[in-house]
């Protein structure tokens, strides 16, 4: 399998990302108290199918994984930092809640994630959120032809350090397009000038996991979702983009 996608792929990712960035706006939007995060998965499953295209997460079955995910949305709430399955607990005020999505539109794979603030949240959680967000952003920053994937890693971790939050070394970046996961393999730490040369057009996702305690996890027993070890919030932010010889596209904007 080609990292390195046609224009003709590339357009129809440029597609498949935007559909994706409507409906991931959509759900966030309705993501409020009171809210079950069963009723935002029949949402965002619902908005993506009307536009013609597949849920990418629904029925996916990780190499890993003993049975297929059973949703459209990960729904990770507080401590949860990734593939929470969504269920019928009400939403309530002060949590904060990562939304994951991916959509397959015309053979090709995007992904996307928000976290988003339900009501009035802690000063530590809307820091919290804040640099997660920020890292996504300087790591696209270093998303161009003739750097690697450590440069990407190195200025994330290096934005994250100073405010001494868990950075998940178990999850990372990666790929997508042909597959929902693909190489090359992008953690949120590293070395510049370390792991793999990005080429004009490579399709990856940079998703920062960021832990308001430190970056340990465990696997909770569903067997997809991923927790905080000592129970401390989680932020997950990440974007699609293509890989130029200038700034990179970010396809799910």
């Amino acid at each position: 399998m080609s990292y390195i996608k046609s224009s003709q792929e590339i357009e129809i990712l440029r597609e498949g990302g935007r559909r994706l960035a409507l409906v991931l706006k959509e759900v966030a939007a309705a993501t409020k108290a009171g809210v079950m995060p069963k009723e935002l998965d029949a949402l965002a499953e619902k908005l993506i199918r009307a536009g013609g295209d597949e849920p990418a997460f629904l029925n996916y079955q990780p190499d890993m994984a003993r049975i297929p995910f059973p949703a459209t949305l990960c729904v990770s709430v507080n401590d949860a930092v990734v593939h929470g399955i969504p269920g019928e607990t009400p939403l309530v005020n002060g949590d904060i809640v990562g939304l994951d999505l991916g959509l397959k539109h015309r053979g090709l794979f995007t992904d996307a994630a928000v976290t988003v603030a339900i009501g009035k949240i802690s000063k530590e959680a809307k820091e919290l959120m804040k640099i997660t967000r920020e890292a996504l952003e300087l790591g696209i920053n270093e998303a161009r032809a003739g750097n690697y994937t450590g440069d990407i890693g190195y200025v994330i971790e290096r934005h994250v350090a100073p405010h001494h939050y868990g950075i998940v070394r178990e999850l990372s970046g990666h790929g997508v397009g042909h597959e929902i996961h693909e190489e090359p393999y992008i953690p949120n730490y590293g070395k510049r000038g370390e792991g793999m040369k990005l080429k004009a057009g490579m399709v990856i996702a940079i998703e920062p996991m960021i832990n308001l305690g430190s970056g340990d996890i465990r696997l909770a027993k569903d067997k997809f979702t991923y927790a905080t070890k000592d129970g401390s919030l989680s932020a997950h932010f990440e974007h699609t983009l293509v890989i130029t010889d200038g700034a990179p596209e970010v396809l799910t904007r």
